[in-house]
């Protein structure tokens, strides 16, 4: 969660407008999943950086990041394996979303209905 609050400067909850009129919460790691499976990693990060990032590095942290929210401690990466992907020395697939932020998902889009 820290990794993603350094890379995007935000808090993990996010104000986000419902199409039903109002705004409501969203769980930060349920759009940073989105976006990186949108391939839209740039839209993330903190806008304090100016684009003075390097946008495959930022790519690989957000996606480390969410391997380490997974719901299943088997999931996600040892401490090791993070050095690891952060050297370059392993490569990094897209997560899946955790169960977890999925049902928060399905639930924030039925409140929003």
């Amino acid at each position: 969660m820290v990794l993603l609050e350094i890379i995007c400067g935000r808090r993990n909850t996010y104000v986000s407008p419902c199409s039903c009129g109002t705004n409501h919460d969203v769980y930060y790691p349920i759009l940073v999943s989105q976006t990186i499976l949108d391939g839209d990693v740039r839209s993330l990060l903190d806008h304090r950086l100016c684009g003075d990032v390097n946008l495959e590095e930022a790519e690989i942290a957000c996606k480390l990041a969410c391997w380490c929210i997974q719901d299943e401690e088997s999931n996600r990466p040892t401490m090791g394996e993070v050095v690891q992907i952060l050297e370059g020395v392993r490569e990094i697939n897209i997560p899946p979303m955790p169960r977890l932020l999925h049902a928060i998902t399905r639930s924030s889009h039925s409140a929003c209905s």
